[in-house]
């Protein structure tokens, strides 16, 4: 038992665990922190570490029959297996069980304060800096997704599918289910995604890794106005139209400040106009952000940023029953 402590007697005023893993290093504590389609994701502790994660739990039996549901889990354990990036959720460790008609449960780091529309709704006056920052760290996080070999898009990027460690100011790239690994031509063809969120071609159904800069500049004008883009279409086949005829969202009239506004821009472009995320990533939207923490391998910027306030305007472990889950 990895846990140690001074006596093996139970403290009363000790918050109990309401499940442990296999190897009894991580604890589930009963408090839920989000809930999905497939998904519930509940508090737990590393008691190896110290350290509290989240402790994600799908019952396969409501997917009895649903092959699509059931790749997109596996893809998104498989995917967190294999990344390394500190702007992109780590996974630590996966295992299943028999009970409920089977249980898959994978640990994965928390991030404190939620998701990034969640926070931002929270604490709506923020500065322009903030902003950038966190935009910043999203786009090394896409970065990493698009350079990756092979290339790895998202597919939802969203500010729903970003979390925020709020005493650090640093975000993370989450939900990785509908994200598709494509190979030497970096072209996908299955539609999937949020319909605010996706790129004319998305609906074409033959894409590249560009449809996450769209959506990536679609969360920067939410973050900006507090708006969801297209929230004036009352309909899924409202936004369809407009995002097909190239209509921007109302959102955007709202953007006051030029630059921010030609930023957004550039990101909704054509596909092939769109800057790739290491472009973005030198935009002299980004400059001036000189201290940034060194751990977010924020690329070299100059001086002097804008602190105007903007307010609305109007180590993976092995487990010994994972081959049986096609994860590898």
């Amino acid at each position: 038992m990895p846990c140690m402590g001074p006596s093996t007697e139970v403290d009363s005023d000790s918050e109990p665990f309401v499940e442990v893993d296999p190897t009894g290093r991580y604890g589930r504590y009963s408090d839920l922190l989000g809930a999905g389609a497939v998904k519930r994701v509940y508090r737990a502790f590393d008691q190896e570490d110290g350290i509290e994660v989240a402790w994600n739990q799908v019952r396969l039996r409501g997917l009895r029959g649903n092959e699509e549901m059931l790749d997109r889990l596996f893809s998104e354990i498989r995917l967190l297996r294999s990344l390394r990036h500190s702007n992109i959720i780590t996974l630590y460790k996966v295992w299943s069980t028999d009970d409920h008609g089977g249980t898959i449960n994978f640990i994965t780091e928390v991030c404190t304060s939620g998701n990034l529309r969640e926070y931002r709704m929270k604490h709506r006056h923020v500065s322009l800096k903030a902003l950038k920052k966190w935009s910043l760290q999203i786009l090394l996080g896409l970065e990493y997704l698009h350079n990756h070999e092979p290339c790895i898009i998202h597919r939802d990027l969203n500010c729903s599918n970003v979390f925020v460690n709020g005493n650090l100011g640093q975000v993370k790239i989450g939900d990785l289910g509908m994200a598709a690994i494509v190979e030497r031509d970096h072209v996908a063809h299955s539609l999937l995604g949020t319909p605010e969120f996706m790129a004319p071609e998305l609906y074409e159904e033959e894409y590249t890794e560009q449809v996450d800069i769209y959506a990536f500049g679609l969360c920067v004008l939410e973050l900006v106005t507090l708006e969801l883009p297209y929230s004036e279409c009352d309909s899924v086949a409202k936004i369809y139209r407009k995002v097909s005829a190239g209509i921007r969202p109302a959102a955007l009239g709202k953007v006051r400040d030029p630059e921010v506004k030609a930023f957004i821009e550039r990101c909704l472009g054509k596909p092939r106009a769109r800057p790739s995320a290491t472009e973005l990533l030198k935009d002299p939207f980004f400059f001036g952000l000189d201290d940034v923490p060194p751990e977010l391998s924020s690329p070299p910027t100059s001086d002097s940023a804008n602190p105007e306030s903007l307010s609305p305007s109007g180590s993976e472990e092995s487990s010994p029953d994972i081959a049986s889950l096609n994860l590898q």
